[in-house]
């Protein structure tokens, strides 16, 4: 396992789309911020933006520890795979690996919505008010602690842990363009197959109709298959944020508050049975209160 961790340090150093898109996503923000103040636009806010780039800072410094331990972890699975001599990195490899990194990040994604514990770690990227770039850039900090475990079953298929690495980085790369107003609908067949900023923006509604729907990452075709597709409608404008506003730009409230929340819950109940349901239920869900559960709020309002 040792020889795993240093091969696991060395892959997380190596690891460094970032260091190249990092700054062509800044001078996005950059420009999307002028043509929004040329415009009247309103799309920015300063201590939004602020609180965004402090989760930015928050989730690449707590990843660092997890992510080199499960890379670790990727290495040795990868080595007890018997089918590490059948998956190299031949085109057809790397295009199955994009199909099911994508289906992994839709399940993972789906999952920060649907359990509460992951939901509390993932809660601040849909904190904001404001859809921009810079609003893309509010990763969910806790949830890159537990991010990379979702994709241990690649190495298990015979991946090289390298190539996981890279299909991530390319999918959340992906992801930073879907986060803006200034692209309304792309062509079609475009919007048929692939995440785009129209499917996205639902995906950051709080409105009742859009709540928990467009998970996928560079793929729109697991949320049709599996049930959770929207489409944005233009007699329903996309209201952003959370259903209950945290007012707050405070970076440890914007970081803390869906932990701070639950273990309230938590704290009301009487039971170890409630306890543990306030962990993996979905958010809504309560003891004894009405089921506010986005499910349930369509039900309700008969969507």
């Amino acid at each position: 396992m040792s020889s795993n961790l240093e091969r696991a340090i060395a892959a997380f150093q190596d690891d460094n789309l970032v260091q190249f898109v990092v700054p062509i996503f800044l001078a996005a923000v950059v420009i999307e911020a002028i043509w929004s103040r040329w415009g009247d636009r309103g799309l920015y806010h300063g201590r939004d933006f602020a609180a965004s780039m402090f989760m930015l800072l928050g989730s690449v410094l707590i990843e660092i520890v997890p992510k080199t331990l499960a890379i670790a972890a990727m290495f040795q699975i990868h080595e007890l795979s018997p089918l590490r001599d059948v998956v190299e990195r031949q085109p057809w490899a790397w295009v199955l690996l994009f199909v099911l990194d994508d289906f992994t990040y839709y399940w993972f994604h789906r999952m920060n919505h649907e359990v509460r514990f992951f939901w509390a770690g993932h809660v601040n990227h849909h904190s904001s008010t404001y859809m921009n770039f810079g609003t893309a850039l509010r990763q969910g900090v806790v949830e890159r602690v537990y991010k990379p475990l979702f994709w241990l079953w690649l190495a298990a298929l015979g991946f090289d842990p390298a190539m996981i690495l890279v299909m991530m980085g390319l999918n959340l790369t992906y992801q930073f363009w879907t986060h803006t107003e200034a692209v309304r609908r792309l062509p079609k067949w475009y919007e048929a197959v692939l995440n785009t900023p129209s499917h996205h923006r639902v995906h950051h509604g709080s409105n009742v109709r859009y709540l928990d729907r467009n998970h996928g990452g560079v793929l729109i075709i697991w949320d049709k298959l599996f049930g959770t597709f929207s489409a944005e409608l233009d007699e329903e404008s996309v209201v952003y944020g959370l259903t209950t506003d945290i007012g707050s730009h405070n970076p440890w409230r914007v970081l803390t508050h869906g932990y701070t929340e639950m273990a309230a819950d938590m704290r009301r109940s009487s039971s170890v049975g409630e306890r543990l349901r306030y962990l993996l239920m979905a958010p809504g869900w309560s003891h004894d209160g009405p089921d506010r559960r986005a499910k349930a709020l369509r039900s309700e309002a008969g969507l």
